[in-house]
């Protein structure tokens, strides 16, 4: 055995070594299977009421122009109001502008709780440092790191009355998505798809309301019809539009275009464009990518 075995400090080490590289061996299978059965990482998307989205992934949730406040639209609206309460984890809110309708505190105070944060474009961070949000602001075509899990970054947008708004890209698992609050159409979609795109999902208006609220009233839709949803999908280079921003029926000095939903569906058809309608409360789940 002494021949076999020698004593010395070189012999011992290689001994433990070829055993080691032996237990490793024998380990690795079982690393492997253990790897095999760990559940995918998911970023999920909720549609919420209105033009709100949360998504979620990991222990991050990230909320996009969230509304829970009845006020905003009264009864005209028909889409139920889901809650944006958080268990736990990080937890972040965009907004793309300061209509009540996409800027809702409460909506915002709910979902932030004592230690999410507000991330806003600089024209919106006073007023929304006035009502004591914490705040981050995030200027153009910066990307701001929320986390491990989340990115955004403002582009540009165009708002039907000539206020403030951006849209927000987000990245998160490996998958990207844009959420265009309720902007009109203009000639960024190309700077937007070039630099930032494809997207696994964009969340855009459709209903092309028109508002009598301003005089002389102009008789132009103030938000994108489907036909420009479907166009911006397309420069875009979406794979999928999710649309958002309709089903206001009755608000004085506020109109939609006919049935949105189905034109949408239809100008979708025709153009190759995939469409997943999305009610209020449900999800979208794409498994990340590394």
């Amino acid at each position: 055995m002494a021949l076999l075995f020698p004593s010395s400090p070189f012999g011992r080490r290689a001994l433990l070594n070829a055993a080691a590289s032996v237990l490793a061996g024998c380990a690795l299978p079982a690393a492997r299977a253990a790897a095999a059965t760990e559940p995918a990482v998911t970023l999920r998307a909720q549609r919420l009421a209105w033009a709100g989205v949360r998504l979620q992934l990991a222990t991050s949730t990230l909320f996009l122009d969230p509304l829970i406040s009845p006020d905003a639209w009264g009864p005209a609206l028909k889409d139920p109001l889901i809650p944006v309460d958080v268990a736990s984890g990080s937890r972040y809110v965009l907004v793309t502008h300061r209509h009540p309708d996409h800027f809702d505190p409460a909506a915002i105070r709910r979902a932030l709780g004592e230690s999410g944060r507000l991330v806003c474009a600089p024209e919106v961070a006073a007023a929304a440092a006035a009502w004591g949000f914490k705040t981050r602001m995030a200027p153009l075509y910066e990307p701001v790191l929320l986390d491990d899990d989340f990115t955004a970054t403002a582009v540009p947008a165009i708002d039907g009355y000539g206020d403030p708004q951006v849209s927000w890209v987000v990245r998160g698992g490996g998958r990207r998505i844009i959420h265009c609050g309720d902007t009109l159409w203009h000639g960024s979609w190309w700077h937007i798809g070039r630099q930032f795109g494809p997207f696994d999902a964009a969340f855009l208006p459709i209903n092309g309301a028109r508002f009598a609220w301003r005089k002389p009233v102009s008789e132009v839709s103030a938000v994108m019809t489907p036909e420009q949803a479907v166009a911006a999908a397309i420069v875009l280079g979406a794979k999928l539009l999710v649309p958002i921003h309709y089903g206001v029926v009755g608000a004085e000095g506020y109109s939609e275009l006919p049935d949105p939903e189905g034109t949408l569906l239809q100008i979708a058809r025709r153009r190759n464009m995939p469409v997943e309608i999305v009610r209020p409360g449900n999800w979208l789940t794409w498994q990340a990518r590394t």
